[in-house]
């Protein structure tokens, strides 16, 4: 990235260190090298933290390469009683080195870990890391989301991302500093729960001061003793019991209002640790046939983003790049984002959580079903939900997307039960939120019933859920995209229906059709907006959805059914897009 902000949004300390840039860089397709003790051919820089497919890496190679290695040679004029190593996210499976001693190992390639690297630091300034990123190109039975196992893209699948592809960076504490934390708004008591974990040397009599400040109102000042390692308690705001006044307090894409936080762990009057964060007050839930959000029913207006960049691919190519994504969702009259299969860098659910967009996280799936593949998506899903548990942003978790990676959902139990257990593993780790278990089709244990229908045709998408009786005729009789909605022993419950995928209108004149993908074509301008108007005049006004979700927010390579360009110019006026997304008159 050309700006470096911090990586991770919500435990921010003041002192930290980048390590995005040039870094050694060598391919090792013959797999030869088992640490950095062999003699590695650095042939090659790469730029950190664009993946070596990326044209930004200054490498641009999307050929087929599982294993790859990193080195960068650091300047550590000051520590801390402790330095830590953090990255953002390295695909697939990543082991580190630091001064030629095993540091750290992770596996999932959308996740973040760090290692605590003191015991490894030489004396003096110079300290060498070393990064061994393996990710088999052929390998369906790991979670990989949009990422194509062909060589070259096809159909609705993209470049590979492999290695470092999110920011790594540095970050000095003290010997004992806070670990985790994790808010959660309790709408109905009016109250912010915190959980505060730390780590390193762990004494008696640590104590914790939370101050919750909205603008320069401060709202609590408390000092929590922790047990253990840990703290767990309710913050009580002051509610004043009218819906007025609770508004001046409550979060929403139309009043995206944060608290701001800071955090100080001490031992007697010994300053430990200290970190600045934000939460938000707001809840989301289901109430018989309709979205909830903050107690009042909530049509969900989203479009699909895939997080994709021409040059970049799954990276941003900059902070302001992530920031100016949800402003233009905002601008093209959306009030959320479905974020299909990719878990989205922090700062761009931090900038959801400041310019309010709400966000639906999905799973990336794998495609070849197996106890392994199963094992992995647990590992990591679980990881995921706990490092965006805290982001007001997220309303929704997605355990599946179209049956990917459980074909046989209809015949095969173990299936059956691999979409039912990741829904209740979710709701276990996070009981604030719903959860979809499948989306699209097929669907078992869920609390949102989301369909895909790519018809074309506005008055067919009329007639199809215009229905008085939706139970008999829609989920017994008809089958958009050819499957059924729910599976036997799992009818429909009164669940809210949302129209989770549609449109996909493709429009590239620049590119022969042929050449691009998309559901529908148009060939003009005037051509795609008509389409546009049409299908979200119809879905906006069809009472059966409590939401729709439009396919897609910007052209990702050779899916051209983006409202955007891929450089995220608008295809047509972006007032236009507004006024026919909220099926206003121009």
């Amino acid at each position: 990235m050309e700006d470096f902000a911090y990586p991770r949004p919500q435990l921010v300390r003041a002192d930290w260190t980048c390590l995005n840039g040039s870094w050694d860089f060598s391919y090792d397709d013959q797999r030869r090298y088992r640490g950095p003790k062999d003699e590695i051919a650095w042939e090659r820089t790469i730029k950190v933290p664009f993946p070596p497919e990326a044209v930004a890496s200054g490498i641009g190679d999307t050929g087929f390469h599982s294993v790859c290695w990193y080195r960068r040679v650091i300047s550590l004029a000051t520590r801390g009683p402790r330095t830590l190593l953090h990255f953002g996210a390295v695909d697939y499976a990543a082991t580190v080195w630091v001064n030629g001693e095993l540091v750290a190992r992770h596996e999932g390639g959308h996740t973040p870990f760090y290692a605590d690297i003191t015991a490894a630091l030489l004396p003096g300034e110079e300290q060498v890391i070393v990064v061994r990123a393996e990710d088999d190109p052929a390998d369906l039975a790991k979670p990989r989301g949009k990422q194509d196992w062909q060589l070259d893209p096809h159909s609705i699948w993209y470049p590979r991302t492999t290695g470092i592809w999110q920011t790594v960076w540095l970050e000095p504490v003290g010997a004992t500093y806070i670990k985790s934390l994790r808010w959660t708004p309790i709408f109905e008591g009016f109250e912010i729960g915190c959980e505060i974990l730390a780590a390193g040397d762990i004494t008696s009599g640590l104590t914790v001061e939370v101050k919750l400040s909205h603008g320069s109102k401060l709202l609590a000042d408390d000092v929590y003793l922790l047990v253990g390692q840990e703290a767990n308690r309710k913050i009580a705001l002051s509610d004043p019991g009218i819906d007025d006044s609770r508004n001046e307090l409550l979060w929403s894409p139309e009043r995206p209002i944060l608290l701001d936080a800071e955090l100080t762990l001490r031992c007697g009057d010994v300053e430990l640790d200290r970190v600045r964060s934000y939460t938000a007050l707001r809840s989301v839930s289901v109430n018989r046939d309709r979205f909830m959000l903050n107690g009042r029913p909530y049509h969900l207006r989203l479009v699909l983003d895939q997080g994709y960049w021409p040059d970049t691919i799954m990276t941003a190519p900059s902070d302001d790049a992530l920031r100016r994504d949800v402003e233009l969702a905002k601008a093209m009259g959306f009030n959320g984002v479905r974020k299909h299969q990719k878990i989205e860098d922090p700062r761009y659910l931090y900038w959801a959580d400041r310019l309010g967009l709400l966000v639906w996280e999905e799973m990336p799936s794998c495609y070849a079903f197996s106890p392994l593949a199963v094992t992995r998506m647990v590992r990591e899903w679980t990881e995921a939900i706990e490092r965006d548990y805290s982001h007001p942003c997220i309303i929704v978790w997605v355990a599946f997307n179209e049956s990917w990676g459980v074909p046989n959902l209809t015949a095969t139990q173990a299936h059956r039960n691999a979409v039912e257990a990741l829904y209740h593993m979710t709701r276990v780790l996070d009981a604030t939120r719903p959860v979809i278990g499948n989306d699209g089709w097929e669907a078992s244990a869920t609390d949102l019933l989301g369909i895909h229908d790519y018809d074309a045709d506005p008055q067919r998408i009329a007639a199809r859920y215009e229905l008085t009786d939706p139970v008999t005729t829609l989920f017994d009789r008809r089958r958009p995209g050819g499957r059924i909605l729910t599976l036997d022993g799992f009818p429909h419950r009164g669940q809210p229906i949302i129209l989770t995928e549609f449109g996909g209108i493709a429009f590239d004149p620049s590119a022969p059709a042929h050449h691009t993908w998309g559901y529908s074509r148009a060939n003009t301008a005037e051509a795609f907006e008509q389409a546009y108007r049409a299908l979200l005049n119809v879905v906006s006004e069809l009472p059966m959805f409590s939401g729709f979700c439009y396919t897609q927010f910007a052209d990702t390579f050779q899916e051209a059914n983006g409202l955007l360009n891929a450089d995220r110019s608008p295809k047509i006026p972006i007032e236009r897009i507004h006024a026919a997304t909220r099926n206003l008159p121009l």
